[in-house]
């Protein structure tokens, strides 16, 4: 059994018109074992940024955290907010630092330029390597299951009602084909002017 797979996870993020989303599942569990419904695996960095991290439950709070020790360095002293694309490669390079004997986390990034509002999406392994896309990202234990969803569901432009829509039905009918994710979700879907979060119930057999 792959130590990625340890805690399990499921988060995707997709881009739609002028907005972004990201959802994850809640479920902190050892293998088999549930041990609670409430986990935090989406921190937001910045106004319309965000990083979903899954993999192992404890390089998920280091990494998240040194990410936003790096991220408040960063803006401390180049006195503006960081690009998503930046926060890529600060990410990235954090990971590669670390190559031989790895963070086991695969992280999604999620947000909005600044100052253009684009939307951006992107995705690492966990030695950092960056992988870019212009549709969606998927990452976690039942990532073959997202992709099938994603594939079937996800069309240009959606206005952000839409996208959550999908990203929510995605993520929650991929995780009820996998046994160490799912047990509710989280949705953040971020706008020039706005990010919505909203919880979904989810199975809990």
């Amino acid at each position: 059994m792959s130590i990625l797979s340890y805690n399990g996870a499921a988060i995707i993020a997709m881009v739609g018109k002028d907005c972004v989303a990201i959802a994850a599942d809640r479920r902190f569990g050892v293998q088999a074992q549930t041990v609670s419904m409430d986990f935090q695996k989406i921190f937001q960095m910045g106004d319309r940024l965000f990083l979903g991290l899954p993999g192992l439950a404890t390089d998920v709070q280091t990494v998240s955290n040194r990410m936003k020790f790096r991220l408040n360095l960063y803006e401390l002293r180049e006195a503006r907010q960081v690009k998503p694309k930046t926060f890529l490669s600060m990410v990235s390079n954090l990971l590669y630092e670390r190559r031989f004997g790895p963070y086991f986390v695969e992280p999604v990034i999620a947000g909005l330029d600044p100052k253009t509002f684009k939307p951006f999406i992107a995705s690492c392994d966990l030695i950092g390597c960056p992988m870019i896309t212009e549709d969606f990202v998927v990452s976690g234990t039942c990532s073959e299951q997202m992709y099938g969803m994603c594939e079937s569901l996800w069309e240009p432009d959606l206005e952000p009602d839409d996208l959550f829509e999908t990203i929510s039905q995605a993520l929650l009918n991929a995780v009820d084909r996998d046994a160490v994710s799912g047990w509710g979700a989280v949705v953040h879907v971020i706008e020039k002017d706005k990010v919505t979060t909203r919880t979904l119930k989810g199975r809990m057999d």
